[in-house]
């Protein structure tokens, strides 16, 4: 099937992915875009699983002022090299990861980052909480075990739904940067401050 230059031009444009897997994407759609898009997201989170587990050396500190000198936020993004560390798209990610922070107010990087007597300290108010509704205790630990999960998608960077597309999580977007930019790219560790709080 010929695939119109406009839509591969905006397909790209949505995307960020590369002119051929464009108009390969819209090829095997027959021309649908959302199709295409949610192939290319697909494809490029497969491709940022493989390079999921190489070493990330490089990147930057990026610092950010929201609300008149309210909210600050300071995030170490890496990468694997000092070309894509100084990269505008890496850059632009470092950007929206900070405006994440200062919105959602994260307090760990991922879940394996939450100490361990947080985590069962969490599971045991949900697990008392739902016996106390009067809730068997097989029932109440499965309420305790999403209440946990819930609790991960507010207080883990990476699992919050993200501020500008609720569809995907944080982690989702820097799997769409990994793929854009076709390298592994961690956020290390991020502080925010808020002014008057302890």
């Amino acid at each position: 099937m010929a695939v119109d230059a406009k839509l591969v031009k905006t397909l790209r444009e949505m995307t960020g992915a590369g002119m051929l897997d464009c108009k390969k994407a819209l090829e095997e759609t027959g021309g649908n875009l959302e199709e295409a898009v949610e192939l290319l997201r697909k494809k490029g989170i497969a491709k940022a699983a493989k390079k999921a587990g190489r070493e990330t050396k490089e990147g930057l500190i990026h610092a950010y002022i929201h609300a008149g000198g309210k909210i600050g936020v300071m995030l170490e993004l890496n990468c694997e090299t000092d070309f894509v560390a100084k990269n505008e798209v890496f850059k632009e990610l470092a950007n929206e990861l900070a405006l994440q922070i200062a919105a959602m107010k994260p307090q760990y990087v991922k879940r394996e980052d939450v100490p361990p007597e947080v985590v069962a300290k969490e599971g045991e108010i949900a697990r008392e909480a739902a016996i106390a509704e009067g809730k068997p205790e097989h029932i109440a630990e499965k309420i305790a075990e999403g209440k946990l999960n819930k609790f991960y998608k507010e207080v883990c960077l990476y699992e919050q739904p993200y501020i500008k597309d609720d569809t995907k999580t944080v982690e989702d977007l820097i799997k769409e940067y990994i793929s854009k930019l076709g390298e592994n790219i961690q956020v290390r560790r991020f502080c925010r401050y808020e002014l008057g709080e302890g």
